[in-house]
């Protein structure tokens, strides 16, 4: 065994107990090869990005479930490929579940979609209870979150603005989305 894969299997058994700086360091060395996969398969940088990152937390998520005696790309990319083929299965479902509509159906469709003033006040109440629960997150993760999801920012843009490398920002929202995930579920 060679030394590079001797600290591969070092950083793994670390990003297994959750150390953050093991994520960050595997994020940096495998992003390239995860998404430049899927831009090969996609054809488009924002669905490959979105899989990457989605593969990259589905990763790190189960890391504990990582068998050694498999190549850690090679495992990535499975995961990616099965985050892609999800994709398309629920793009499908939803061009099929579309055509199937007729001219009529559209017509009602399009007038039953607008709120009712009781879904906007459900919209608006379920708003409010997500930016509590943004709030008791640490305010670095509040940033990353608020710069991502409200102000539409992209990596780049966030990473600019808060002049660090776009894959610490990666990570930062990963954690966060984690978190927020975990306030949720508890209440």
């Amino acid at each position: 065994m060679n030394k590079a894969e001797e600290n591969l299997k070092d950083v793994i058994a670390r990003a297994k107990t959750g150390n953050q700086i093991a994520f960050s360091w595997l994020l940096d060395r495998f992003w390239n090869e995860v998404y430049g996969f899927q831009l090969r398969r996609t054809q488009n940088e924002n669905d490959a990005e979105d899989i990457t990152v989605q593969t990259f937390s589905k990763a790190f998520d189960k890391i504990n479930t990582f068998d050694e005696a498999y190549e850690f790309g090679t495992w990535l990319i499975a995961i990616s490929k099965n985050i892609h083929v999800d994709l398309i299965r629920k793009r499908k479902k939803n061009v099929l579940t579309d055509s199937k509509h007729s001219k009529n159906d559209e017509v009602h469709k399009i007038l039953d979609e607008s709120p009712s003033a009781e879904d906007n006040l459900i919209i608006e109440q379920n708003l409010a209870t997500l930016l509590a629960h943004i709030k008791k997150l640490k305010p670095h993760y509040q940033k990353v979150i608020n710069l991502r999801f409200f102000n539409e920012m992209s990596y780049a843009e966030i990473a600019n603005e808060l002049n660090e490398p776009i894959n610490n920002i990666k990570v930062k929202l990963l954690r966060a989305k984690k978190l927020l995930a975990e306030i949720i579920k508890t209440k």
